[in-house]
């Protein structure tokens, strides 16, 4: 009978102490398997997109341009044409590029270049055309600045523009250049365009043109 009693005193005392084991369990915080970390990307290979140029275009001021180094991207950078016609690269600090195609800017960065690094191998690309503008002024339904970004005549300008108001005296419109420092004009009469005569006066413009409606 005693060793009945202990065994039942036994049996009750590890039923009691369950409970109390399946709650330390349940707060025992379980180890978590973290994802492996995902390789760094690899570098981006500089961006050679760039715009359309006219047949006769060169570097102005306001001008976008991508400098490409492709194994020395630390001289890589895009930069505008300043008002002086420079831009900054690094290292190479202020260049002269305004009136220069852009392949004569690239021989001229990579020459530069080669004080700084062995066979440099350069890129000028053409972002933004920004210098190329024409300008229309007068009685024209929008008057103001277009880009010249392709071959436009006088007569296309003017259509760009909405083309004449009223009471706009037609035949007395002008086209007015600055020639290396010299202002030229030429007369240009609509009345004329529209009955298929003089078309020689239709002329194509140039960056800087500005055309006066009266």
């Amino acid at each position: 009978m005693h060793f009945r009693n202990l065994a039942l005193v036994t049996l009750l005392s590890f039923l009691a102490v369950q409970p109390a084991l399946r709650g330390q369990a349940a707060q025992t915080p379980r180890a978590e398997h973290s994802p492996a970390a995902a390789p760094a990307a690899p570098a981006a290979a500089p961006s050679t997109v760039s715009v359309d140029t006219p047949g006769d275009y060169v570097i102005g001021p306001e001008d976008v341009l991508g400098i490409v180094f492709w194994r020395d991207r630390d001289l890589s950078a895009d930069v505008i044409v300043r008002p002086d016609g420079r831009v900054s690269l690094p290292l190479l600090n202020d260049i002269d590029v305004a009136g220069l195609t852009p392949d004569q800017v690239r021989e001229k960065i990579t020459e530069q270049a080669k004080r700084y690094v062995d066979e440099p191998t350069a890129t000028v690309v053409v972002r933004q055309i920004n210098s190329r503008k024409v300008f229309i002024t007068g009685n024209v339904e929008r008057p103001g600045t277009f880009p010249l970004l392709r071959n436009t005549s006088v007569l296309q300008l003017i259509a760009l523009a909405g083309g004449l108001k009223e009471f706009a005296k037609a035949g007395d419109i002008v086209v007015v250049r600055n020639d290396g420092g010299r202002q030229l004009t030429f007369p240009f009469n609509y009345d004329d365009m529209k009955n298929r005569k003089n078309l020689t006066q239709n002329i194509a413009l140039k960056p800087g043109d500005t055309v006066i409606v009266p």
